[in-house]
């Protein structure tokens, strides 16, 4: 029996074809969620990673969605405009119906020291991490209310767990974000949603194979491992799991 039938879930940030996003779209589509995910474009071109495989990624993504059985649509959306939760929910709505699902995993990342952070910089962290979050969270909210629960997923960074220099205002706002999952959880518990954040530690989608020995298991984590812990707490099995950080990491130190 598939743990997500007749729901639909919403993901932020599918645009690369090695990347969490996309593996965590497949997983909820496996378990039968139909899926609505955003990708922008614009950021993942400025990227080192960026391959040529990642050029018109969402289409082909959306065509192997839709190959396992469910519905799947997607927009490209920019975050951290203002105006994109309302803008995403209203087009979910129309061309799926109510959603029940929400994982934000759209992330802004540069590595910056203390030399080179500024004020632009951390906007533009904060803007996509932090305001980005915290808006599509409240008003996913705001729209279930009253209706059968749901699910929040936010992405983090092992940043309460050991600190990162040299990604200052990541790790800053990933942090942020911790904290607002603990909160907002006990606020959204009365209404049957739970919120939780995934730390998916370093992946082989962030070629940081020099970082192999820090894993006590042998690997590298892979995307995967943290889409099949987002199914999980996404399914009715997790409806006693809120306001947690969980480190999906394979004891990386």
């Amino acid at each position: 029996m598939k743990r997500l039938m007749n729901k639909i879930a919403i993901v932020t940030g599918a645009s690369r074809v090695q990347g969490i996003g996309t593996e965590i779209c497949r997983e909820l589509a496996r378990e039968g969620a139909d899926v609505f995910f955003t990708h922008w474009s614009k950021y993942d071109r400025s990227m080192n990673y960026f391959s040529e495989d990642d050029f018109n990624w969402s289409k082909h993504l959306m065509e192997e969605i839709r190959s396992l059985g469910v519905r799947c649509e997607s927009m490209e959306l920019d975050l951290s405009e203002t105006a994109a939760p309302k803008k995403l929910l209203d087009a979910v709505q129309h061309k799926l119906g109510s959603p029940s699902i929400l994982v934000n995993n759209a992330t802004h990342s540069v590595d910056v020291d203390f030399r080179s952070i500024d004020a632009d910089t951390l906007d533009a962290h904060y803007n996509v991490n932090v305001r980005g979050t915290c808006l599509l969270t409240v008003e996913f909210a705001r729209q279930i209310e009253g209706k059968r629960g749901g699910r929040i997923i936010n992405m983090v960074s092992g940043q309460d767990k050991s600190p990162e220099p040299g990604n200052l205002a990541y790790v800053a706002t990933k942090g942020a974000v911790s904290t607002f999952t603990k909160s907002v959880a006990i606020e959204l518990a009365p209404l049957k949603i739970t919120v939780n954040a995934v730390d998916p530690g370093p992946t082989n989608s962030e070629l940081k194979e020099a970082l192999l020995p820090k894993f006590p298991m042998g690997r590298l984590g892979e995307p995967r491992d943290a889409a099949r812990l987002i199914v999980f707490l996404a399914s009715e099995e997790a409806e006693w799991i809120t306001g947690q950080i969980i480190h999906s990491d394979g004891g990386f130190w």
